[in-house]
């Protein structure tokens, strides 16, 4: 059975989703409940996957990763077996920040982060270019981050419950 949420579960969310260490008894002020039910509600939205985890989200220019490099992949082949490959090695690949199958002129997306231009091209040469079964690579540099969200939308929460 679907787990259908009211507005105060998806308030929780929304507040949870700007800052994930906000204490238990803020939280539930912010919500209009009591304490033991408020956390009773967070662990029922983790226990039923809204909640997948939480986190702490860093500033890149102060860690010394200031260049993010968007990279469109072609493969060769579009089999299973290659996609599946290609997935598994670059999950492991701590600079790939983000990586989507694509659909259109190219297979993947990549969004890397690298200290800098060199560090780039030694990503390129000793780890992407090394890869079998690619067969184009066009990558393109981000100049200025414009916006970057974590927090997913909610209004359709409620719209799905009607």
């Amino acid at each position: 059975m679907a787990y259908s949420l009211d507005a105060t579960d998806k308030k929780i969310l929304e507040i949870l989703q700007e800052d994930a260490t906000i204490p238990n008894i803020e939280l539930a002020e912010k919500v209009c409940l009591s304490p033991s039910p408020c956390s009773r509600r967070v662990k029922n939205l983790h226990e039923q996957g809204f909640i997948k985890r939480a986190v702490t989200l860093l500033e890149p220019q102060k860690v010394g990763l200031p260049v993010s490099v968007f990279i469109q992949v072609t493969l060769n082949h579009q089999v299973k077996k290659e996609l599946q490959g290609f997935e598994s090695v670059i999950a492991q690949w701590p600079e790939v920040m983000e990586c989507y199958l694509m659909t259109g002129d190219f297979d993947y997306l990549l969004r890397v982060v690298v200290p800098n231009l060199q560090a780039y091209q030694e990503f390129l040469d000793k780890k992407l270019t090394e890869l079998p079964g690619i067969d184009h690579i066009k990558s393109s540099f981000s100049l200025k981050q414009v916006r970057y969200r974590t927090e997913l939308p909610l209004e359709q929460l409620l719209e799905q419950a009607r």
